[in-house]
């Protein structure tokens, strides 16, 4: 089978038009290896354009049956739609064998989100007095109040703060750059931060421009930041299993809680599409019907 030209066009354009990261391509093209793999241990010698919707789901039972999860499945299905809606767009084939594939109903699960008062314990139990305290609590402020994922939190720069604007500019997935709105409760932490501690710091060369930085003056690691909030929640009491993240989605959840635009919101978190942001739609439901378990007399 001489699939390695189509191969060598899609990763042109997962790179050229969709600006993808490396990661996510190498993922991409996996997926489609996967399908080139099975074909060639079932004998099956077929060209792109030859391979039709029973093939594919030949194929899913044989992953299915190598223990491949309904979630990993899903992914996989992902990166074949991918695959073929390229080649339908360069005119490489007429039908889309994927067009009736069926992903496996792997359901939503919800994401842990911090209560407002949640939040208010893990910021309180910030020793502010230790090294590091400052610093801490502007990445806290900034990974609540901007909903950033822990990468963009790592990379970001002085030269993206526009604070008289009242806005940050982030790079996201993909390399995706986009304007978030930043509160005045963050703004002013990280200023604190910046004139009281950032300022008296040696920084290490090529690190100049990264705002948040450790006591040897480099970039954060996103596991450095994991740390620092695993170590908090211990502090605050907090039980659920947190993560970076959870900020993101606490900020979310509380902005839709609060009557927030589903819009607005998917284009302040960098959401490719609306659905991925509609999960805290579900949030809000369950939010408002463990509040009726908890309070209501007929419960």
């Amino acid at each position: 089978m001489k699939w390695n030209s189509y191969l060598c066009g899609y990763q042109s354009f997962l790179q050229l038009e969709r600006s993808l990261s490396r990661n996510t391509i190498k993922a991409y093209l996996h997926d489609v290896q996967r399908l080139i793999q099975y074909l060639e241990v079932s004998g099956e010698d077929l060209q792109p354009a030859q391979v039709e919707l029973h093939h594919l789901q030949s194929f899913l039972k044989w992953v299915t049956e190598l223990g491949l999860t309904a979630r990993s499945q899903s992914r996989l299905i992902s990166g074949l739609k991918s695959f073929y809606k390229y080649l339908l767009l360069e005119n490489l084939l007429v039908n889309d064998p994927t067009e009736l594939l069926d992903a496996p109903n792997i359901g939503r699960k919800l994401p842990v989100v911090l209560t407002i008062e949640e939040i208010d314990a893990l910021i309180g139990a910030i020793d502010l007095s230790k090294p590091g305290g400052e610093r801490n609590k502007a990445i806290i402020e900034t990974l609540y109040g901007c909903g950033l994922r822990v990468s963009e939190l790592v990379n970001l720069k002085l030269s993206s703060l526009y604070f008289q604007e009242g806005f940050i500019r982030v790079i996201g997935k993909g390399d995706k750059e986009r304007l978030v709105p930043i509160g005045k409760t963050a703004q002013k932490q990280i200023m604190i931060y910046l004139d009281t501690v950032r300022r008296f710091q040696q920084i290490k060369r090529g690190h100049e421009e990264i705002l948040f930085l450790n006591r040897r003056g480099a970039r954060l690691t996103p596991v450095m930041i994991f740390t620092i909030i695993k170590d908090l929640a211990q502090k605050a009491g907090i039980r659920k299993n947190i993560s970076p993240h959870t900020f993101r989605h606490s900020f979310a959840t509380h902005l839709v809680e609060g009557g927030a635009d589903l819009r607005a919101v998917q284009e302040m978190l960098g959401h490719e599409s609306i659905t991925t942001t509609e999960i805290y739609t579900h949030l809000d439901r369950e939010y408002l019907r463990s509040t009726i378990i908890q309070y209501h007399p007929r419960k």
